[in-house]
């Protein structure tokens, strides 16, 4: 069973998504919000899979809440999936960098939503190969400076050669056609690097593919 956390200032809006992710066998809503603050005590106290989480709300914001989420070593396993009505707007990079597993539209389609659940459940990437590569050329391609140490050194080379073919916003089987091998075995090196990196999900191996320097951003 995926257990979900809705945190949204919109009652209406969290009803809906409610009725609709209860709707599934496997999915259950087990509480939800009305700001980032509430939100966070109720994912420590329920531990949800997934908190779907608004970027604008009162008392703590989305990337905020994120942020914290994302420090606290108890809540290693909750996958944050931020909502936005904007798209990719100026927020969406800044909430990747907390440590959102990804991003999804409020106007998604109900079949896109449990879709996404699903996958960020798994821990595989929510962020579509399109919307991976609009993210890189909007944000990533005037990243702020952070002088923060990667971790890369410890990667294998076919870890980092894996990790720059993710951060190009290919999928699984796309990368093992690239380096020629199984998708198994990329799904491997991937997950290697992940825990290398110290990073919660492959969104976060894009900003660190992109912050490091292992990829650079296409001139436009």
């Amino acid at each position: 069973m995926i257990r979900v956390l809705l945190v949204d200032d919109q009652p209406l809006l969290r009803s809906g998504f409610r009725a609709l992710l209860d709707l599934e066998d496997d999915i259950e809503v087990v509480a939800e919000a009305g700001d980032g603050l509430e939100g966070l005590a109720l994912t420590r106290e329920h531990l949800p899979d997934i908190v779907l989480i608004d970027i604008r709300m009162p008392v703590v914001d989305g990337i905020e809440a994120t942020r914290r989420i994302a420090a606290e070593p108890t809540l290693a396993g909750v996958h944050v999936v931020i909502l936005t009505n904007y798209g990719f707007d100026e927020y969406v990079f800044n909430a990747l960098r907390a440590g959102a597993a990804g991003f999804l539209v409020k106007d998604i389609l109900p079949e896109d939503l449990l879709h996404a659940v699903r996958v960020a459940a798994r821990g595989d990437a929510l962020l579509a190969p399109s919307i991976t590569r609009r993210l890189i050329n909007r944000y990533v391609a005037q990243p702020p400076p952070t002088g923060v140490g990667t971790g890369l050194e410890e990667l294998t080379n076919r870890e980092r050669e894996a990790v720059a073919l993710v951060a190009q916003g290919l999928c699984n089987d796309q990368i093992a056609d690239r380096m020629v091998i199984s998708p198994l075995t990329a799904k491997t090196h991937i997950n290697r690097a992940m825990t290398k990196l110290h990073a919660r999900d492959r969104a976060q191996l894009v900003v660190l593919a992109y912050e490091s320097g292992l990829v650079a951003p296409r001139n436009r």
